[in-house]
């Protein structure tokens, strides 16, 4: 039974800077992949940002320069910082999780970027 927790989300105003975290727990197996993603009113949800088990990154280039994804392997633990946020990145972030063959996703926690 695997849980994907996601933490940190909250209200912040544009300009200023939010830390994601993503917890996996209840596995067997190794990690393959961790990544965000981001679902606003009215919009498809798309993908953010995407770390690898052997560290390959990868962003959207609506967040490239401004968030930065990391892993801490340890602790199964994915984290996504996001600074200089804009009121276009308000949505509510999901993490996913890739094992061999099969992906979780968590609930999501939301993002409000307004002033």
């Amino acid at each position: 039974q695997v849980q994907v927790v996601e933490s940190g989300g909250g209200l912040v105003q544009p300009g200023g800077s939010l830390r994601l975290s993503c917890a996996a727990s209840g596995s067997h197996f190794s990690i393959y992949a961790m990544g965000w993603y981001r679902q606003a009113p009215g919009k498809e949800r798309e993908l953010v940002a995407s770390i690898s088990s052997g560290s390959n990154t990868a962003y959207a280039d609506s967040v490239k320069g401004r968030f930065t994804i990391s892993s801490e392997n340890a602790k199964n633990t994915v984290n996504l910082q996001m600074n200089n946020l804009k009121p276009e990145d308000t949505a509510v972030y999901y993490c996913r999780v890739w094992f061999s063959g099969v992906s979780y996703w968590g609930k999501g926690t939301l993002v409000t970027i307004s002033s």
